[in-house]
């Protein structure tokens, strides 16, 4: 067997296939190009998005990746059907790896199970499914037709990937997928970049003397309730402002959310900003208003930035944050509210607290933690092949 650590030579870079639910950058996209751009020239990647249109994350991709955005492949929408899967399939079965995200990438992952033992000519790629959470219509309660589809879907992927232990509890409980299967891979960044101050501003807003910076950094959809957080900053003195950092089909039910509560002046709405670690220290905390979320990376940034989280108590948030800031992840309206106005109120308590959650940062969700990760993971889909360093890790006592 080759030696660990020796380069393998391969006659081609590892073609991967990518099948999104949308590739709007959000956080599940910022991670996975994170991701492709540390394979380098290793791997060749192809990327399917279920809406087509919902490319915005491409401009993220390092110019030097090989990567491409098909126009001619199969969809990954559509009304079920065995040609439609075969189709699919036959996708599919071009590449080496194939590496599938949320549900709206599940009729991929159904195809690759349909056609598995049917493909005579070729072994099928190992398929591994990321799974990063639920749009409001399964925030509380999953779709038990959706479940039922998972669950025969998901029983020949090599893998699924989960951040949170949350969501590693439902993939065995509702979608009856063995333990060993799951992988709890958490979100990570590079922590030390969060450490200056911010170096470039935030379009529309500048800060007026004395005043409070409440922000928050979601894509605008309904499951992030973000017009919830417009009625909590409202009702705060009047030198508290929020900016919410982020694009989305919501914007306008938010304006007009901070119109109807006589806020529309203490209200930034920037749209979307690459590279939070350049202006995130313009919040003095960050506010989560979501519904549902799993292991938000907006909540890992704010940590490295030193800021205290306010947030319903959803996903992993109250694990994630450090022990001083958990009584400010509240259970309900109200403690979310108070929890608000007690942060907003006392500068030396956010100092307090964002300091902790800045050392819980750089001690649990660094990005060297979360690619070795990826890196193991995907290295038994390939053989041993590490396509973050090109070695052979197959001979690794640890890896085995």
């Amino acid at each position: 067997m080759t030696e660990v650590g020796a380069i393998e030579e391969r006659e081609h870079p590892v073609r991967i296939l990518h099948l999104h639910s949308s590739f709007s950058l959000g956080g599940k996209e910022a991670r996975s190009v994170r991701l492709m751009n540390l394979m380098g020239d290793r791997a060749q990647h192809t990327i399917l998005s279920a809406v087509p249109e919902a490319l915005g994350a491409r401009d993220a991709i390092d110019p030097g990746i090989d990567v491409s955005f098909p126009t001619d492949a199969p969809s990954l929408k559509g009304r079920p059907s065995l040609a439609r899967f075969r189709d699919l399939a036959t996708y599919i079965y071009r590449f080496d790896l194939a590496l599938s995200y949320n549900w709206g990438a599940m009729d991929g992952v159904m195809a690759h199970r349909l056609y598995w033992h049917r493909w005579w000519y070729q072994m099928p790629p190992c398929l591994i499914h990321h799974e990063d959470g639920f749009n409001e219509d399964e925030s509380v309660r999953r779709n038990w037709k959706r479940n039922l589809y998972r669950r025969y879907a998901l029983r020949n992927a090599a893998g699924v990937v989960v951040p949170s232990a949350l969501l590693a509890g439902i993939a065995v409980d509702e979608w009856k997928l063995p333990p060993d299967r799951i992988h709890l891979i958490r979100n990570g960044i590079n922590v030390a970049a969060y450490a200056a101050a911010p170096s470039v501003p935030i379009p529309g807003f500048v800060r007026r003397p004395g005043e409070v910076v409440i922000g928050t950094v979601a894509g605008l959809r309904k499951v992030k309730d973000l017009p919830r957080l417009v009625r909590a900053v409202a009702a705060l003195p009047p030198h508290v402002r929020l900016v919410i950092v982020g694009e989305g089909p919501e914007r306008a039910a938010i304006a007009a959310e901070a119109a109807g509560c006589g806020m529309t002046d203490r209200l930034v709405l920037a749209g979307f900003m690459p590279e939070p670690a350049r202006w995130i220290g313009h919040f003095d905390l960050l506010a989560l208003s979501s519904r549902s979320e799993q292991a938000p990376i907006a909540v890992i940034e704010a940590m490295a930035a030193g800021l205290p989280v306010v947030s319903p108590a959803v996903g992993d948030v109250t694990a994630m944050v450090g022990e001083a800031n958990r009584p400010f992840i509240a259970a309900d309206e109200t403690n979310f509210r108070a929890a608000l106005a007690r942060l907003a109120d006392d500068a030396a308590l956010r100092a307090a607290v964002g300091a902790e959650n800045r050392r819980v940062a750089a001690e649990r969700f660094t990005e060297s933690g979360m690619v070795a990760g990826y890196q193991s993971l995907y290295a038994r889909a390939l053989e041993g092949y590490d396509v973050f360093t090109g070695r052979f890790l197959g001979s690794d006592p640890a890896f085995d």
